[in-house]
């Protein structure tokens, strides 16, 4: 016997109850969710990098938009933005940074292989993973330059990985890469369709979408208010708001001490910032003569070099001064179980270190090593060796910002990494599990609600027939 309508409508009720309860907690947690940050590492081809930089193309490669290296042949993008669906695992991620080859050089000064790639971006939809880039590349024949945007470079081996209930961060570690037909033209020719890249690695964190903003004041209201608040909070004469400076140390000495000879790392702390190809020191204090043009700042954090030869190198308590047009750049060095105050490292050219709309910024000044800096690295370099630039901010308005530091985002959780050429183990977005539940939840909610439905639907029944006994 079919229950009666009360009965039934108590059963239609209830199940509503529960999809509703059920529902709109997994539609949340299905949403997708924006890619703010992160990095990604590939050394495009190794044996490419040897071949332009050996005794046959006798060239050299260098980086572009803040692209950084890693290891001893790995590029670093920066910088990730995009998208990522933890429902059906579809990702989207762009990275800056680009790198230029050069070699074979002719009598004219131009170069027969000249190729730059550029903005890389991964895109995994169904099960299926491209590799991106802009590429400018000159055809060996010919010689004439061509320039494409977004070129679909690679494919990405994908099997095994599930991208599907990743929490943040969202990351692939070693995942195997093919140039694509598309991508062996665009490398001039160099290599043919087919070829195995090296793999590519990336962890990008991601953020639920932003509820609705507040209200905000109108732009005129907001420009008032500024000019308020920085005459109030105005410096005293020769004293700034904030400052930063920006050294990488050298790259080649970072990438010894992460390379196969050195098998170290770094260590940041307190408040030094990793922006990939350079360090930054933040915090800056002291005071700062726009008339003269002179700085005379120190800055927090320190960074801490170890590596598996013995070397252990701390720089921590840096110091900037700037006088008639040059800069020095000093710091304490911890060095085999001793401390020096103060050692002037490098020194730099400072010319038109003036404000511009409330900030003073110098960027990329060449920085040469000096007498006391190379006996600060062991001798490792001699005095004059060309460092990395120096890149100095001192903002002297309150409303005046920075400039942005390469975002490389959060560290993912150590995972167990596939060698290179290996079949790549699930992401590690799938390796933690269902992360915010995305992919276990509907399934047991989606067995809840019938369980809980049935239910319904049997004292629904039951009621019916004390109803008809009675």
């Amino acid at each position: 016997m079919l229950p009666s309508r009360p009965a039934r409508a108590l059963a239609v009720a209830l199940l509503a109850a529960v999809l509703g309860a059920l529902l709109p907690a997994t539609a949340a947690q299905a949403a997708g969710r924006t890619v703010q940050g992160g990095r990604l590492d590939w050394g495009i081809k190794s044996s490419f990098q040897s071949y332009v930089t050996g005794p046959i193309a006798n060239g050299s490669w260098s980086l572009t938009g803040g692209a950084a290296t890693v290891g001893g042949s790995q590029f670093r993008f920066h910088s990730a933005t995009g998208s990522y669906d933890p429902a059906t695992g579809a990702f989207g991620s762009a990275f800056a940074g680009g790198v230029h080859f050069l070699g074979h050089r002719k009598a004219d000064g131009s170069h027969e292989l000249d190729l730059t790639i550029s903005r890389p971006t991964v895109r995994i939809t169904g099960g299926s993973g491209t590799l991106y880039a802009d590429v400018v590349s000159k055809d060996r024949g010919s010689g004439r330059v061509t320039s494409a945007a977004q070129v679909p470079l690679a494919t990405l081996g994908l099997s095994g990985i599930d991208m599907r209930g990743g929490s943040t961060p969202v990351a692939l570690s070693n995942v195997p890469a093919t140039l694509t037909a598309r991508g062996a033209k665009a490398f001039a020719g160099y290599y043919t369709a087919g070829t195995p890249l090296d793999p590519v690695s990336l962890s990008v964190d991601t953020a639920a979408p932003a509820g609705k903003p507040a209200a905000t004041k109108s732009p005129e209201a907001n420009k008032s208010s500024e000019k308020k608040e920085a005459k109030k909070a105005a410096p005293a004469a020769g004293r700034f708001e904030d400052a930063a400076v920006d050294w990488g140390v050298r790259r080649t000495f970072r990438e010894y001490v992460t390379g196969s000879i050195g098998k170290g790392k770094w260590t940041l702390a307190e408040g030094a910032q990793d922006g990939g190809a350079l360090f930054r020191f933040p915090r800056g204090k002291g005071t700062y003569d726009p008339d003269k043009q002179t700085l005379d700042a120190g800055f927090a954090g320190s960074v801490h070099f170890t590596g598996a030869d013995g070397l252990d190198l701390e720089l921590s308590a840096v110091k900037v001064r700037v006088k008639a047009g040059r800069g020095t750049l000093l710091a304490d060095v911890h060095r085999d179980g001793g401390r020096d105050e103060a050692v002037p490292l490098v020194t730099f050219t400072a010319k038109d270190f003036a404000v511009k709309d409330g900030i003073a910024v110098l960027t990329e000044a060449p920085a040469t090593l000096t007498t006391d800096g190379a006996e600060a690295f062991g001798s490792l370099y001699r005095a004059g060796t060309a460092m990395d630039p120096v890149s100095l901010a001192v903002a002297v308005d309150s409303g005046a910002e920075l400039p942005a530091l390469p975002d490389l985002g959060s560290d993912p959780a150590p995972s167990s990494e596939p060698s290179a050429g290996a079949e790549a183990k699930p992401a590690e977005a799938a390796a933690s599990g269902t992360g915010d539940g995305t992919v276990l939840y509907p399934v047991l909610g989606g067995a809840g609600v019938l369980a809980i439905a049935a239910g319904a639907l049997y004292l629904a029944r039951r009621r019916t027939a004390r109803q008809t006994d009675n």
